[in-house]
């Protein structure tokens, strides 16, 4: 027991703090009881070379093992034969962290997800996503006489497709390493094997994204939405190109709202032929 400063509330006599209790010498009230620190189990200093903390890195679905694969540190501090030693436990670890085939394919594939969604500027659950539908093709044996990297690029683009995301083939294409007829061969297999939720994307979920890099006001991009809207209560998106569809409502609410926006720009923009573009621009500003 160790006696302490505070005061007993009761008849103002001295406590004593055991392992468990904070009690009162005089009346033997039980002031405290249970302390539990709620705080780190560990300690830090700022001239302290070690790392203490033990919790490690949360999990995840981008890599092969969750995450939860230890790690040999490097230690600068040991000299010569024990140095030595612990550079080959090391690699020799490291080593023995892929232990099969299909292990090394997770990690070069989840690598090539994790590069294409930094590319794309996608989120982490859009990363995670892609790479379970990637594991859940490797257990279908999908992969076999196809290539790894255009399964990488096809999981992130159908993931892209069935959460509704505004990303076209010819965008995933253009930074993936895989060819554009291996990406479709692969995602042809994805679709068809595992019946994808897939479907039209909505034009609507294009207008930020072309609006921002026209450099359109929110006035022009609140037209374009309205003019999505009623094009789809027209039945006139359905067999176009979504990212077309938006374009053209875009440059007809520019013209609306007297902003000065050329077809060929706003064409561009949504990779799409200005041919596209005026036959959706007709059709909507039809009364």
């Amino acid at each position: 027991m160790e006696t302490i400063s505070q005061c007993c509330p009761e008849c103002d006599g001295q406590l004593r703090e055991g392992d468990r209790e904070t009690v009162c010498v005089s009346c033997g009230l039980v002031v405290d009881e249970d302390n539990i620190d709620r705080g780190p189990e560990w300690r830090s200093f700022a001239d302290d070379e070690t790392n203490r903390e033990r919790t490690g890195a949360p999990l995840t679905r981008s890599r092969h093992d969750r995450g939860l694969s230890t790690e040999i540190g490097r230690e600068t501090r040991l000299k010569g034969r024990k140095r030595r030693q612990i550079a080959r436990m090391r690699r020799q670890h490291n080593r023995a962290q892929i232990s099969s085939k299909r292990d090394r394919n997770q990690v070069y594939a989840f690598g090539e997800i994790r590069r294409l969604v930094s590319e794309l500027d996608l989120t982490e659950h859009v990363r995670d996503q892609a790479c379970v539908l990637f594991e859940s093709a490797q257990s279908e044996d999908l992969l076999r006489g196809r290539s790894l990297e255009g399964f990488a690029a096809a999981a992130v683009y159908a993931t892209c497709r069935t959460a509704s995301i505004s990303r076209t083939l010819d965008e995933i294409t253009a930074v993936a390493r895989a060819s554009e007829a291996e990406l479709t061969a692969a995602y042809d297999a994805l679709n068809r094997e595992l019946g994808l939720p897939t479907g039209p994307i909505d034009p609507s979920e294009y207008l930020p994204r072309f609006a921002s890099e026209l450099d359109l006001p929110q006035a022009v991009e609140r037209r374009a939405r309205e003019l999505v809207a009623e094009a789809t209560e027209r039945n006139l998106v359905s067999g176009r190109n979504p990212s077309g569809v938006a374009a053209g409502c875009l440059y007809t609410a520019a013209l609306d709202r007297g902003h000065d926006l050329t077809q060929a720009a706003a064409a561009e923009v949504a990779d799409v032929t200005p041919v596209t573009l005026r036959a959706t621009y007709k059709d909507v500003s039809e009364d």
